[in-house]
């Protein structure tokens, strides 16, 4: 199982960290041991400046290589939230120094995930809502139909370089909002007003 994360699929989460809009998707790769199952996420001592960054989460249930466009919506069939967690003040020194960003992005439980799967032809992945709270304050109103790469596109885009296996995880991207967390707080996930995703921070 691998984690395949979307960077800058939201305008207007590109333009809060200051990025260009991407032309074709940009995609990054977290390891197993990043997923977080758990109530409790523990801050890490390396960074001062972790973000979360809330995300619809799409389970690949199909192993597909060059997956066509018209096909990629029978590569999955559940969905859900999750968090991309993001050492910023990582993140700013690798990328001063044009190096990769996997320490900043890649470490144990920096991949939070909802155990509470949705199925997706109960609702239209090109147009839904979801709500990211920090301490009960809302931080992130996300809807699908503002991200620049479709799901399917997403997939057919990243099956032309990685085969998708059945269990891979693909974060879609974040909107704007991001910030950074502190022991005690409590985050919190909605997709339609439903809470699918909670979180401590200790």
């Amino acid at each position: 199982m691998k984690i395949i994360c979307i960077g800058r699929n939201y305008a207007d989460h590109a333009k809060e960290m200051k990025s260009a809009l991407p032309t074709e998707p940009i995609y990054f790769l977290k390891p197993d041991t990043s997923l977080l199952k758990e109530k409790v996420f523990y801050l890490p001592k390396f960074t001062k400046d972790l973000h979360f960054e809330c995300e619809i989460v799409i389970k690949i249930d199909r192993v597909g290589k060059n997956i066509p466009l018209e096909y990629a919506h029978k590569y999955y069939s559940q969905f859900t939230l999750g968090i991309d967690f993001t050492a910023r003040d990582l993140q700013q020194e690798c990328k001063e120094k044009g190096l990769p960003w996997e320490i900043a992005k890649s470490f144990d439980n920096a991949a939070p995930i909802s155990e509470s799967w949705l199925n997706k032809d109960e609702y239209d992945l090109n147009d839904l809502s979801f709500q990211f709270f920090q301490n009960e304050e809302l931080k992130q109103d996300g809807k699908t139909r503002d991200m620049i790469f479709s799901v399917d596109t997403l997939i057919t885009y990243v099956s032309q370089f990685i085969t998708l296996k059945t269990g891979d995880l693909l974060y879609t991207g974040t909107p704007a909002g991001v910030g950074q967390v502190h022991i005690g707080d409590v985050l919190t996930g909605y997709i339609e007003g439903v809470k699918v995703l909670e979180l401590e921070v200790a």
